[in-house]
């Protein structure tokens, strides 16, 4: 399978690659021009420009254009709505000695990944579908979620034109489940409208037996399966799709198969007229509302019709808003553990993480408590991902996570911190503690065989820095980043696989 091949997130996606290197711009623009994306390449000071003149879907920028200026740029990127979601993949020169320090420069500052060069073609491929395909699926979430809201917009505008139809509505709103809605649908349109009987039956086109969902002359009447064939009536209106009024049972057509079954089983029916509104929730629910008079009551009009019409499709709307407004829910859900998840793991990405540690640095300043900070990264992952290929080094990293997640206390706090970088907020943790716990996590993943689908499983080793806070050289939480950092790469310094404070 050739990269062109390969899935992507939505037809030609324009990219934006900044770069001071004519060469490699020149370089860059025809690879992925050759892949099908749309390019413009300009030089790394006109980014922003360039991402101004209209919609891009990410940005390929060079470690050269955010040296001293690189915080205001991407604060810019970040602050700015059209580009806030945007991923923005940067890519920098990656001496052995500078690696870890620039990619956790470039990340802290709001890059969504790194790449350290020379850049290897199939890697920088992989690493931009991946990107724009998670742009891609918060974009589609984003907008399913408009037009859900859009929909639910226009059905709050659908009022009702009586006072009496009004009262109605608001008590229907007042509930969300359709039994409960059947129930004030059937009791307050009797009521209004001074029927004796009034019941919801639910059937769809084409069935032989109905159910009495509820009925307001006999509240006892619920789940009573019916014939329709005794019911012209109420199969008129079902395959019609609209309101049936028979108002005299004695004569309407409509009631001519029923009446010559009355004549055979003497039945005696005191039945003087019938309105039958029809409604559907959706393919599988559909049914009826069935108004009724004796012969000792009036008979129904065309004007009951139309206002038990009225009523019905205020109540579905409602029962409809309902199961808009809970869909709605589970979509900001998803928007939500979307925007605050890293895919690859499934633990708090990077934005996330920083949110909440601030929200414990503040509490500590508040009351006094102690909190440490582990940085964790995979001694010579880059060889499982030459080795192994970067399905294998990303399988890997999920599995590093998930062993991780499983190790903390429910108060702790695991996220990806970028490439194969992990970090772990322990509250209520002082130094002493968190050393020995980052010990145990050291020890849990030297001791780890970490599946790959073929061969012989791997065995990894972990390097951690550890940071705590408050202590003299930690007063915020920048401090307690650069201490951890710090310690962090005095354990890679001085062999791998240890824990440094």
């Amino acid at each position: 399978m050739t990269h062109a091949d390969r899935a992507r997130p939505a037809a030609d996606p324009h990219i934006v690659v900044a770069n001071d290197d004519p060469r490699q711009l020149r370089a860059l623009t025809w690879l992925l021009r050759e892949r099908g994306y749309r390019v413009t390449s300009v030089p790394s000071r006109a980014a922003l420009d360039a991402l101004a003149t209209g919609e891009t879907d990410l940005l390929l920028l060079d470690y050269g254009a955010i040296g001293a200026e690189g915080p205001q740029v991407l604060a810019q990127i970040r602050d700015d709505d059209r580009w806030r979601d945007m991923p923005v993949l940067v890519t920098a020169p990656a001496p052995a000695d500078l690696a870890t320090d620039v990619a956790a420069s470039v990340l802290r500052l709001g890059a969504d990944d790194y790449l350290g060069r020379p850049l290897r073609v199939e890697e920088l491929l992989a690493r931009i579908e991946a990107q724009l395909r998670s742009h891609q699926g918060l974009r589609e979430v984003r907008a399913a979620l408009r037009e859900r809201e859009r929909e639910l917009e226009r059905a709050r505008e659908n009022v009702a034109n009586t006072h009496e139809l009004v009262d109605i509505v608001h008590e229907v709103t007042g509930e969300l489940s359709p039994s409960a809605i059947y129930r004030v649908l059937a009791r307050r349109v009797a009521r209004a409208l001074g029927l004796s009987h009034c019941s919801v039956v639910l059937a769809t086109v084409g069935d032989a037996e109905g159910m009495v969902a509820v009925s307001y002359e006999d509240p006892a009447a619920r789940d009573l399966p019916i014939m329709l064939e005794r019911y012209p009536e109420v199969i008129a209106a079902l395959e019609k799709g609209r309101p049936v009024l028979v108002a005299d049972v004695a004569t309407d057509p409509v009631l001519a198969s029923a009446r010559e079954r009355w004549a055979e089983e003497r039945l005696s029916v005191r039945i003087r007229s019938t309105a039958t509104v029809p409604f559907a929730l959706d393919r599988k629910r559909c049914g009826v509302l069935f108004l009724r008079t004796t012969v000792d009551e009036r008979p129904l009009t065309t004007e009951d019709c139309e206002f038990a019409d009225l009523v019905v499709k205020a109540a579905i709307s409602s029962i409809q808003r309902g199961q808009l407004l809970e869909r709605t829910k589970a979509d900001n859900r998803r928007l939500e553990t979307l925007a605050t998840t890293d895919p690859l793991t499934r633990l708090l990405n990077r934005r996330a993480f920083l949110d909440r540690l601030a929200l414990e640095v503040d509490r500590s300043h508040r009351y006094g408590a102690v909190l440490s900070l582990l940085m964790l990264d995979v001694d010579h992952f880059k060889l499982v991902n030459d080795n192994a290929g970067h399905l294998t080094g990303d399988s890997v990293l999920g599995q590093v996570g998930a062993l991780l997640q499983s190790a903390v206390r429910s108060v702790d706090v695991v996220a990806r911190y970028g490439g194969e970088e992990f970090v772990v907020l322990l509250p209520e943790t002082d130094s002493e503690g968190a050393v020995a716990f980052a010990e145990r996590l050291r020890e849990l993943v030297s001791g780890h065989a970490f599946l790959t689908g073929h061969g012989e499983p791997l065995h990894l080793t972990a390097s951690i820095g550890v940071s705590s806070f408050p202590s003299p050289s930690v007063r915020s939480t920048e401090d307690l980043f650069a201490r951890a950092d710090e310690a962090l790469y005095r354990a890679k310094a001085n062999g791998r696989n240890q824990v440094r404070v």
